[in-house]
Order: C-alpha cells, then sequence, then structure tokens
C-alpha cells in the first residue's frame, strides 16, 4: 500500500500550520522528515493519517503496485474513514501521548483496548513479558527512557491487526540518542510496517544527514524528508531438528536381522581376529 500527499497544505488561523509539501510513503519503507519543532509536525502527522482533512492539495491512499493515482481512494469527506483505519499516530503531542502520570501497565491497558484487544490484567502481564517490560509494569511512563516509551507505544499502536501505516511524531522530545528510536523505526518498516518518522534538524544531523540548520525564512518551512530506506526483513529461522527422527527403511523385500547394527562397524573384523589369537594360544 502507498499513501501520497500532493501540495497538501493546512491553513492556520493567523498562519500555515502545514506550508503546501508533497509526500509518499509506502509499506515496507521508513522514511524521516525533519524540521523545526511547532512548524508542521502535528498537522502533518494529522493529515497524513486522514484524521484531518487538508486545506488544499490531495491525500490519497493506494495500493502498492498502482502506479496511476485513478485507481486510488480520495482520503477525504466519507473515504478519510479508509485511510484513518489503516494508518495510527504514535505519541503525538496534544493528540495521541498518553498522560505521563500513567504506569507502563495502565498504557499497555489502554493501548490494548484500543487496538481492540482484550485487555484484562492476565492479558497485560502476557504482553509485558513478551516485550521484556515486566519489570517496568510499575513505572511511571515519563520515568522509562525515551527510546523504550517510543517502542512500546509504536508496539501498541501495531497491535491493531487493520494497521499498516506508523507516524512517530518527534520521538527525539523524550532525549535520549536518535538512534535508538530510528532502530525501532526501522523494525517496524522490516516487519512491512510504513513509517514516517518525524524529528528536528539536529536529529536528522546526528544520524548522518547533510543538513544545514535552519535560518531566517527556511524555519517556516514544512517538514522535508530527508532519510528514505527500505529494510530487510529478518530471515526467517531455521527449522528445529526433529528431536526422534524415525529409523531409516530397510530395503524393499529384506527383512532386518539380528546383529545388522554391528555389520556395519569398523572394529568388527579387528576384534573377532584378537579372539581367534587368543585363542590358539
Amino acid at each position: 500500500m502507498q499513501i501520497t500527499l500532493t501540495d497538501v497544505r493546512v491553513d492556520g488561523r493567523r498562519e500555515p500550520m502545514l506550508e503546501p509539501m508533497d509526500l509518499v510513503w509506502s509499506t515496507g519503507e521508513c522514511v524521516l522528515v525533519a524540521g523545526e519543532p511547532g512548524h508542521g509536525h502535528t498537522a502533518l502527522a494529522l493529515v497524513a493519517t486522514g484524521r484531518f482533512d487538508p486545506s488544499g492539495g490531495e491525500v490519497r491512499l493506494l495500493p502498492a503496485s498502482t502506479p496511476s493515482r485513478r485507481s486510488g481512494r480520495v482520503a477525504r469527506g466519507g473515504a478519510a474513514a479508509t485511510l484513518r483505519d489503516v494508518t495510527a499516530v504514535v505519541d503525538v503531542p496534544g493528540i495521541s501521548e498518553p498522560d505521563d502520570a500513567l504506569t507502563v501497565s495502565d498504557v499497555v491497558a489502554e493501548g490494548l483496548a484500543l487496538a481492540g484487544r482484550r485487555s484484562l490484567p492476565s492479558d497485560v502481564t502476557r504482553w509485558l513479558a513478551d516485550h521484556s517490560l515486566t519489570t517496568d509494569r510499575a513505572r511511571r511512563l515519563d520515568q522509562v527512557p525515551g527510546v523504550v516509551r517510543t517502542a512500546l507505544l509504536a508496539a501498541l499502536a501495531a497491535e491493531d491487526p487493520d494497521v499498516r501505516f506508523l507516524v512517530l511524531t518527534l520521538p527525539d522530545r523524550h532525549g535520549g540518542e536518535p538512534s535508538g528510536w530510528w532502530e525501532v523505526a526501522q523494525s517496524l518498516a522490516a516487519a512491512g510496517y510504513g513509517v514516517l518518522a518525524q524529528c528536528t534538524r539536529a536529529s536528522a544531523r546526528d544520524l548522518g544527514v547533510d543538513l544545514p540548520p535552519a535560518r531566517g525564512a527556511s524555519i517556516h518551512e514544512p517538514p522535508v524528508v530527508v532519510l528514505r530506506t527500505r529494510p530487510t526483513p529478518p530471515p526467517a529461522p531455521d527449522p528445529e531438528p526433529d528431536p526422534d527422527p524415525a529409523p531409516e527403511a530397510a530395503e524393499p523385500g529384506v527383512a532386518p536381522q539380528a546383529g545388522d547394527d554391528l555389520r556395519n562397524d569398523p572394529g568388527l573384523d579387528e576384534r573377532a581376529a584378537a579372539e581367534n589369537d587368543q585363542e590358539g594360544r
């Protein structure tokens, strides 16, 4: 699947919330966009996922193999629900970010419920164990490292079986090395999700992107695509060997005889010769 934004803009009361921009991202792909905080990140996350109608331009959801936009469905009006169903916004400030005072177990219970999953205490305990977070269950969300927070919330968003695209909005605002949350984004893309990761220009430079600091008019520019990758899916694990392999079948028409297991023993002739020598003495 593929989402395309063509000349999309979002107007505000006094100034634009998002200047006109184009964007294309597909499942299995990780796209990094960089921009200054407060200049379009939230508006981009919402308009690209069908949660907000653009003031101008077009947002479309297309099959990945469809080169023509005619066969796609316009993500406006009644069709916006289709785009919204296959997308999730992760930790968007003031929109989908959870209350920092919640414990990790509370966040997991809420996330499972929002994804349409059962969220009983036993389900929460199992989920935490599966994601190696059991020791963190009683910690407040604002006490966990930034990369753990991003991985936790992204994994919960991916619990919805309809979701194929994830937007990670400014994970760098929680501190830590950008390489941590970028690795989370890469692993999600390798699993087949389309991932849009939004960050500041400074974080993009930390990830090795040659991007000058924003100055003058560029401070108000919309987020710009600075990196696009398509991670290789992890190799399938080798099948486990049969713990109790079946014995080799005998040749057709030949019944196994007593002592057959010794006939291929290379030391059999030597032992027989030694016994004959002892008897001769």
